[in-house]
């Protein structure tokens, strides 16, 4: 889950623009090739980005919450959305796929440790790429926590954010017949799928634009018109991630796992108002991690460029420098 706006009002905050001095695309050897770039300092501290979505991609405004003379900054395009190919794909395109890929990038970087940042769904694989491989994180930071719950899932898409935006909820509710509104993420699912483009581009942008209409605290409901293929990608993935539930083991599966990241320093920026990614989450994975610290934004939303948001966050990464 994840959209960013308020970007002109976040500006202020974030560090001066800078151009990537690598680009390359990496065989996966399954049939993707994910795309990876690195900018900043090349001698300096390593810290990668987990965009989110599933399928949100990665832009160029993500590396300005970083130092550009401290940090080594990585980011990459997950499966089948961004520059990755094959695009739109959900084949071979799971969780333990991403985290493998993740460790594949770092290896080819010739990396030991790494600052681990994401949001959104990028914190939820933030989270569980740590669980897998704790060993790896210098530190995390998360923003916006998702825990890939079923509760998570029902309070989006099974009305509860549309109780406080009913009439939002009722366009994304109205492309699907009665008979199936119990289940929105199905009925989603065989549309995104249905193999007719017109159709999956159709589904694709309602769904994308009931998340972003939701995404900020300055929003009037209205989400605009997202690139045909751009929210084929990102609604695609997304719905292929949650009808599977995350590929996880079981429900609650990051919450019974904290105790193996105990060890890592955790940084948490939590919007007081994010509709998408309720505070809750946020809250429960502080209660279970000693060595984090939980900082609720209280004029804030979901998006990473809300300015109260972007500040946190690049005073964070200002604080990690010091380390």
């Amino acid at each position: 889950m994840d959209k960013h706006s308020g970007q002109k009002r976040a500006i202020q905050y974030l560090f001066p623009p800078v151009e990537p001095f690598d680009q390359r695309m990496m065989d996966m050897g399954d049939g993707h090739k994910i795309y990876v770039e690195q900018s900043g300092n090349p001698n300096g501290m390593p810290v990668v980005v987990f965009h989110g979505g599933p399928g949100g991609g990665c832009s160029p405004a993500m590396r300005r919450y970083f130092d550009p003379t401290v940090y080594r900054i990585i980011l990459f395009d997950q499966r089948g959305c961004g520059r990755s190919k094959p695009h739109a794909s959900v084949e071979n395109n799971t969780t333990w796929h991403l985290i493998a890929d993740i460790e594949r990038i770092r290896d080819a970087l010739h990396i030991d440790q790494w600052i681990v940042f994401g949001g959104s769904w990028g914190a939820t694989l933030a989270l569980l790429y740590a669980q897998t491989h704790p060993e790896r994180p210098v530190a995390l930071v998360l923003r916006g926590v998702f825990l890939m719950t079923q509760h998570e899932l029902d309070w989006f898409y099974g009305g509860g954010a549309g109780q406080f935006w009913p009439e939002t909820w009722a366009r994304f509710e109205s492309l699907v017949p009665e008979d199936e509104r119990g289940d929105m993420i199905g009925a989603y699912h065989k549309r995104l799928f249905s193999g007719d483009r017109e159709t999956e581009v159709k589904y694709a942008r309602a769904w994308a634009a009931w998340e972003n209409a939701l995404a900020s605290m300055q929003s009037n409901g209205a989400s605009g018109h997202p690139p045909a293929e751009y929210a084929r990608a990102f609604s695609r993935l997304e719905n292929h991630y949650f009808t599977n539930a995350g590929f996880l083991d079981f429900d609650g599966q990051i919450l019974a796992h904290m105790d193996r990241i105990a060890h890592i320093p955790g940084y948490i920026v939590q919007g007081r108002y994010d509709m998408i990614c309720p505070p809750r989450a946020a809250y429960e994975i502080a209660k279970r991690w000693p060595n984090a610290r939980l900082r609720m934004i209280h004029d804030a939303g979901h998006a990473l460029s809300e300015p109260g948001i972007s500040s946190e966050l690049v005073h964070v990464m200002k604080d990690l420098a010091r380390m």
